[in-house]
C-alpha cells in the first residue's frame, strides 16, 4: 500500500498511465503551451485519497481548439478519453443521441451541451459549446483550477478592425487590452471566478461588446485532514500520521509535497502522505500537516488534531453550585466533577453518602454535571468518582447542609375559659410546622409588634399577655429562620370587660316631676362588653329591662303616678356578674286638684256682724299648697298649707260682703279655681239678750254630752254611707234643721277623736261648748275644715265674738251651739 497516491505510486490493483494525444492539437499560437497542458488528461484518472489511488468511473472530454466559444461557421474536435480502446462511443447533444461511433473523437459546429458514454460506463460531463454570429466574442478554457495559468482571448469577426479593447470582470472595467487581444493570469485563484466580457471599439464605429462569460475556477484539491492509527493510542505506544486529500479528476498529475507538526515542531516531510511517529507520556499534543502543490504553488494546511492518548484519570474535584456549605430547599444543586487528567471517554459518577445518585459520561475532554432539586433529605456528604478504564477515582468529600424556609406559620391562643375577659392571662402560640432552626417568632397586636422569641432547636415558642380591654382585635405571628418571614394567618380575640358599675339617671321633661308626666330612667356602664342587660327598680321591684347590644346605655320610659315617688335604681349584666347603681330618690309632684270652698256662718242666715269662715281645700295635690280667696275675684288673702290638706280664713261681715266667693289652691303646678259660692248678708233687727240666756246657761252643762255623742253619731254614719255629709242629695238646706250650720262641697269626714270643753263668754246671748277632734294619723291631720271643724255659732255684740279661744296645735274644734229663743231671721238662698 503507498502512503500517499501520487504519480508514478503502484498499487497492485492498477497501475497509472499518462496518455498523451497522438498527433499535435495546435499550429504555432501564442497559446499553444497552455492548450497543450490542458490536453494531458488520463484514460484512467486517479486521485489520492487515505493514501490510496481511486478510479474515476466515467469518461472525459477533452476540446480542439480548447474554447467553448467561437464563431459561427468554425468546427471544434470532441475527444472522449477513457483508459482504454473500446467498441463504440456513444455521443449525446443535449438528451439526444447524436451519433454512435467505434471512433473517440467528434467534430461538431452546432451549439449545445455535448456529452459522451462508453460501454459498461456512466455519462461524461457536459461540454457547453457556443457558436456566436456575434462580432466580438470572448474565449475562456472548459475548466481553471487553482494555480493554472489562465487566458482569455478577445477576438473580432474577420474584416473587422478594432483599434482598442478592454477587459470586463463583473461590469467593471479590468484592464484596457489596447490593440492586444489576449490577457493572461499566471496563477489563478478562486477569487478570479467571475464574470467576464470584453469590449471593443473601431475606428469608423461603433463600440462592440462580447458575449458574458461565466468563468469558475475551481480547487485544486480540498484541505487535508490529518488522521492517526491507531485513533487513541496509549503514551509512548507508536503512531502513523496521514495526511488525506484529493486531486481533481482532471489534475490527477499535480504532485503534492507534504508536512507534519506536532506543536508547531517539524516532525517531518516527503512526497508520501503518511508519517510515523512516537506519542509522548506528556500531556496530549496538538498535530496537524500541509499539502503543497510543487507546480502551482498552492499550499494547504489541516486543522490541528490532538490525539486522544489513553491517559489514566487524575484525582477527581468535586464543585458544587451554588457554593458553600448551606443551600435552600428548592434550589437547584449542580454537581461538577472534574478530573485535569485523562483521556476520554471518562465516566463520571455521584455519590450522597454511599447512595449513587446519577452517573455522566465525558466523550471529550472536560468534566461532567449532575443537577438536583434540594429537599431536606439532600443534607450530607457528597463525592465524585472519575473512571476511563484505569480504575476509578474518588474525589474528596464536600459536605452540604439543606436549610428548610420556615413554613408558614399557625398561630393558636389558649386562654382559661371560653370567653376572655380583663385580666385573664391567655398565651399565644406560634409554630412553623417546617423549617431549619434556629426559628425567631415574633407576635403581633394589630400589625403593631408584642415581642419576639428564638426556638434554638425548631418548633413553636409562647407569648404570655395579660389582657386588658384594649387587647381586642386581630393577633398574627411570624417566623424567620432567615430566609424569608412568612406570616400566619391573622385569629380574632374579643376581651370581654365586666361591666362597672352603672349610673341611673333621670330624665324629666320639667324641674319637678309630676303626675302624667313619662320619665325616662337611662342607665349606662362607662365600661363592659356588650350585650349589656339593663334592669330598672323602684324600691327593689322591677320595672323592666331593656338590652344594648352593642353597649352603651339602655333608657326605660315611665308614666309617672302618685305611687311612683321613691327611690329608683338599676342593674348591668354581661354575663360577667350584676352590678348595681346607687339608688336616685324621685319625688312625684301631684298637681292641685279643683279646691272645694266651703262657707261657715254661725247661724242659718249670715248677719251682718257675724264671723264668717271660708274653707277652702284641694282634694289632691302635693304640699306646700297656697290657697287664695276671694270676693268677686278680688282678693281677700291667702293661707299656705306646708303639709297639704285645706286652709281657712275668717271674715267678719258687713252688709257689703254679700255676693260670690271663690277659692283658688296652687302649689306651682298650675292654678286651681274653685266653684263660686254666693254668700247673701242680712242685717239685725232687734237686740238677741234677754234673761233667757241666763236660764240656758244652766241647762249647758248638763246637755253638753248629748250633743258631743250626737255629734260624732252624725260624723260617723255619713262615712260608712259614702263619705260625704252635705252633697248627699236627699239632704238640702231647706230640709236641714234651722239650729244647724248648712255646709257647701264639704268632703267626707274621718274618724276623729273629740276633747270637750265649756265656753262662756263674758257677754253675749250664746254659751256654747267646744269639741276638740285630737289628730290620730297624719291623714287625720290633712285639713282642719274637712275633717275637724265644724263651728256653729251666733253673733253677739262685743268684741268677744271675734275672738277664738286657744286650742292645742294638731287639733280640730267643733262648736256646738246654744241658743236663745228669739224669733227667726231671714237669710238668702245659698247657692
Amino acid at each position: 500500500m503507498c502512503s500517499l497516491g501520487l504519480l508514478g505510486c503502484s498499487t497492485p490493483r492498477s497501475k497509472p498511465t499518462l496518455l498523451l494525444l497522438r498527433k499535435p492539437l495546435f499550429r504555432s499560437q501564442p497559446w499553444a503551451g497552455q492548450v497543450f497542458m490542458l490536453l494531458w488528461v488520463s484514460v484512467l484518472v486517479l486521485a489520492p485519497i487515505s493514501g490510496q489511488f481511486a478510479a474515476v468511473s466515467k469518461p472525459v472530454i477533452s476540446l480542439q481548439p480548447p474554447w467553448t466559444v467561437l464563431f459561427q461557421g468554425q468546427a471544434v474536435t470532441l475527444t472522449c478519453h477513457v483508459a482504454e480502446d473500446k467498441k463504440w462511443y456513444r455521443w449525446y447533444l443535449g438528451t439526444k443521441i447524436l451519433r454512435e461511433i467505434p471512433s473517440n473523437t467528434l467534430q461538431v459546429q452546432d451549439s449545445g451541451e455535448y456529452k459522451c458514454e462508453i460501454q459498461g460506463l456512466p455519462q461524461s460531463d457536459g461540454v457547453s459549446l457556443t457558436f456566436s454570429p456575434a462580432e466580438l466574442i470572448l474565449q475562456a478554457p472548459p475548466s481553471v483550477f487553482e494555480g493554472d495559468s489562465l487566458t482569455l482571448m478577445c477576438r473580432e469577426k474577420p474584416g473587422l478592425s478594432l483599434k482598442t479593447r478592454a477587459l470586463y470582470k463583473n461590469d467593471k472595467k479590468l484592464i484596457d487590452l489596447g490593440k492586444k487581444s489576449s490577457f493572461h493570469i499566471n496563477h489563478a485563484g478562486l477569487k478570479d471566478s467571475g464574470e467576464y466580457r470584453c469590449i471593443g471599439s473601431g475606428t469608423h464605429c461603433c463600440a462592440s461588446s462580447s458575449d458574458a462569460v461565466r468563468i469558475q475556477v475551481q480547487e485544486l484539491f480540498p484541505r487535508p485532514i490529518l488522521r492517526a492509527n491507531p485513533s487513541s493510542p496509549n503514551p509512548g505506544e507508536p503512531v502513523i500520521l496521514t495526511c488525506e486529500t484529493q486531486l481533481a479528476a482532471q489534475k490527477s498529475d499535480v504532485r503534492l509535497w507534504f508536512q507534519f507538526f506536532r506543536d508547531d515542531w517539524h516532525l517531518g516531510s516527503g512526497w508520501t502522505g503518511s508519517l510515523r511517529t512516537i506519542v509522548g507520556k506528556e500531556d496530549p499534543s496538538h498535530y496537524w500537516c500541509e499539502a503543497k502543490a510543487v507546480s502551482s504553488r498552492v499550499l494547504k494546511s489541516s486543522q490541528k488534531v490532538q490525539l486522544p492518548v489513553r491517559i489514566p484519570v487524575s484525582r477527581p474535584v468535586l464543585t458544587l453550585s451554588p457554593p458553600g456549605p448551606r443551600a435552600v430547599e428548592g434550589d437547584r444543586l449542580m454537581l461538577s466533577c472534574q478530573a485535569r487528567r485523562g483521556s476520554p471517554r471518562i465516566l463520571y459518577q455521584f455519590y450522597r453518602g454511599d447512595v449513587p445518585l446519577g452517573s455522566s459520561s465525558a466523550p471529550s475532554a472536560g468534566g461532567a454535571s449532575f443537577t438536583v432539586t434540594l429537599s431536606a433529605e439532600y443534607s450530607g456528604t457528597y463525592f465524585c468518582t472519575a473512571d476511563n478504564g484505569f480504575g476509578p477515582q474518588r474525589s474528596d468529600p464536600e459536605s452540604l447542609s439543606v436549610t428548610v424556609p420556615a413554613s408558614r406559620p399557625v398561630l393558636t391562643l389558649r386562654a382559661p375559659r371560653t370567653r376572655a375577659v380583663v385580666g385573664d392571662m391567655v398565651e399565644f402560640r406560634c409554630e412553623a410546622h417546617r423549617g431549619s432552626p434556629p426559628i425567631q417568632y415574633r407576635f403581633y397586636h394589630e400589625d403593631v409588634i408584642l415581642g419576639s422569641s428564638w426556638a434554638p432547636s425548631g418548633g413553636g415558642v409562647s407569648f404570655n399577655l395579660s389582657l386588658t380591654a384594649e387587647h381586642s382585635g386581630n393577633y398574627s405571628c411570624e417566623a424567620d429562620n432567615g430566609l424569608g418571614a412568612q406570616h400566619s394567618e391573622e385569629t380574632s380575640l374579643s376581651v370581654t370587660v365586666p361591666v362597672s358599675h352603672p349610673t341611673l339617671t333621670l330624665r324629666v321633661p320639667r324641674a319637678q316631676a309630676v303626675v302624667g308626666d313619662v320619665v325616662e330612667l337611662h342607665c349606662e356602664a362607662q365600661s363592659g362588653s356588650p350585650p349589656i342587660r339593663y334592669r330598672f327598680y323602684h324600691e327593689d321591684i322591677t320595672l323592666g329591662s331593656n338590652s344594648a347590644p352593642s353597649g352603651g346605655g339602655a333608657s326605660f320610659n315611665l308614666s309617672l303616678t302618685e305611687e311612683l315617688s321613691g327611690n329608683y335604681s338599676c342593674e348591668a349584666d354581661n354575663g360577667l356578674g350584676a352590678q348595681r347603681s346607687k339608688t336616685v330618690p324621685l319625688s312625684v309632684t301631684v298637681p292641685a286638684s279643683r279646691p272645694i270652698l266651703t262657707l261657715r256662718a254661725p247661724g242659718t242666715r249670715a248677719m251682718v256682724g257675724d264671723m264668717l269662715e271660708l274653707c277652702c281645700e284641694a282634694q289632691s295635690g302635693s304640699p306646700p299648697i297656697l290657697y287664695w280667696f276671694y270676693h268677686e275675684d278680688v282678693i281677700l288673702g291667702s293661707i299656705s298649707a306646708p303639709s297639704g290638706g285645706g286652709a281657712s280664713f275668717n271674715l267678719s261681715l258687713t252688709a257689703e260682703r254679700s255676693g260670690n266667693y271663690s277659692c283658688e289652691a296652687d302649689n306651682g303646678l298650675g292654678a286651681q279655681r274653685s266653684e263660686a259660692v254666693t254668700l247673701s248678708v242680712t242685717g239685725l233687727t232687734g237686740s238677741r239678750s234677754g234673761p233667757v240666756a241666763t236660764g240656758v246657761a244652766g241647762g249647758l252643762l248638763s246637755v253638753a254630752g248629748l250633743v258631743v255623742m250626737a255629734l260624732l253619731l252624725y260624723c260617723r254614719l255619713p262615712r260608712r254611707a259614702g263619705g260625704r255629709l252635705t252633697s248627699d242629695p236627699s239632704r238640702s238646706p231647706s230640709d236641714s234643721d234651722p239650729q244647724e250650720p248648712t255646709y257647701y262641697n264639704v268632703p267626707g269626714w274621718m274618724e276623729l277623736q273629740p276633747v270637750y270643753g265649756n265656753v262662756n263668754p263674758k257677754a253675749g246671748d250664746v254659751m256654747y261648748s267646744e269639741v276638740r277632734i285630737q289628730e290620730g294619723n297624719r291623714h287625720a291631720a290633712a285639713s282642719n275644715c274637712a275633717f275637724g271643724l265644724l263651728r256653729t255659732y251666733l253673733p253677739s255684740p262685743g268684741p268677744a265674738t271675734s275672738r277664738r279661744p286657744s286650742r292645742p296645735q294638731h287639733s280640730s274644734v267643733i262648736y256646738s251651739q246654744v241658743k236663745v229663743a228669739s224669733p227667726p231671721v231671714s237669710t238668702a238662698p245659698r247657692s
